[in-house]
């Protein structure tokens, strides 16, 4: 029975994004089948390098600083190698606010956007983490707030602190923080406690269970679905992939998934999704690798170039984001995806 229902889900979703069916969904018994179709790209040859129509292409790095002057970094990667990289000059970092890359201390976790070959930073982002959840309870501190958030079946529970100097710019954007509501903000990790700086978004009005409904179906066919795309840390350091909100059941075990106030079909666990923004002409097909199930109860817009459809329609890794020519302190681009 669950193998009908993915596959009933499959014929939907290739009518949703404009795909023909080539063959059937593999069966887990047998292994026979393709997923979607030959001209379609299997999850091993996900990941490409970025196609863009404006400029070279995009180079993520990753790593701890062992060295760091005005004009040179030095990088220690989870691979254990050594990366070298000239700072450009104009060239910023940031840390919980922007600074100058020769002010980074030894031994942060940076990622560094690279041009030229992946030899030249552009940009580097040091200790930075997204904090994406349910407001489940507030204490008070004698001037911070320590916040406690639910981050999903498969992200687990996660307490946050709020400094006193942020609390004002973040209640601005979340005015109803209490219990049940939907919280998202951008910060930096010290001594192993998360900091919110920056609100990621403004709060959606409704509480985490009462997400809209879509909209109705278009007429036609769509060869792709936009909305917003956004970045989470909840990937492994370095990797490359997308979070995706409508996820199968038979094959997740997101017991959240399945909720998005944007018409997106269901698809599985390994697929290989095409996604571009739209704000800077670059397009990737990336491996849906996590399930993004809170990523689907916002229903709100990106401001990046002009105004997104409503709803996020796919949440990347930090890497990923960022090759693809996205800023991990505006936390959005605008996007459309497709199967790959």
């Amino acid at each position: 029975m669950p193998y009908r229902r993915a596959e009933r889900r499959r014929v939907l979703a290739a009518a949703a994004l404009g795909r023909p069916l080539a063959g059937p969904e593999p069966n887990p018994k047998t292994g026979a089948g393709s997923a979607f179709g030959p001209d379609s790209r299997s999850s091993t040859e996900a990941g490409s390098e970025p196609v863009s129509e404006e400029g070279e292409p995009l180079r993520s790095v990753t790593g701890e600083i062992l060295d760091v002057s005005p004009h040179l970094i030095i990088i220690d990667t989870p691979e254990g190698g050594e990366e070298r990289l000239v700072i450009a000059p104009w060239a910023t970092a940031w840390r919980g606010e922007t600074v100058s890359p020769a002010d980074l201390p030894i031994g942060a976790h940076v990622i560094v956007r690279a041009l030229q070959g992946g030899r030249v930073v552009d940009r580097i982002w040091s200790d930075i983490t997204r904090i994406t959840g349910v407001i489940q309870s507030i204490g008070t501190g004698r001037r911070d707030l320590t916040v406690e958030l639910y981050c999903g079946p498969h992200r687990g529970r996660r307490t946050i602190v709020i400094p006193y100097g942020a609390s004002g710019r973040l209640r601005v954007r979340h005015p109803k923080f209490e219990p049940g509501y939907l919280f998202d903000a951008i910060g930096i990790r010290e001594d192993g406690v998360a900091h919110a700086r920056l609100p990621a978004t403004s709060q959606p009005p409704y509480r985490w269970t009462a997400v809209p409904q879509p909209p109705p179906g278009y007429s036609g066919l769509q060869s792709r679905i936009s909305g917003t795309s956004t970045w989470s840390d909840a990937f492994d350091w370095g990797e490359r992939g997308a979070a995706y909100p409508m996820l199968e059941h038979a094959d997740s075990d997101c017991q959240d998934a399945g909720v998005s106030c944007t018409a997106l079909p269901y698809l599985a666990l390994g697929s290989a999704l095409s996604v571009r923004n739209v704000c800077a002409g670059r397009t990737s097909v990336l491996s849906i690798v996590a399930c993004g199930c809170l990523a689907g109860r916002f229903c709100d817009r990106c401001l990046e170039c002009g105004t997104s459809p409503r709803g996020r329609i796919v949440e990347l890794s930090p890497v990923s984001f960022v090759e693809l020519g996205g800023d991990l302190t505006k936390g959005c681009f605008n996007a459309r995806v497709g199967l790959g």
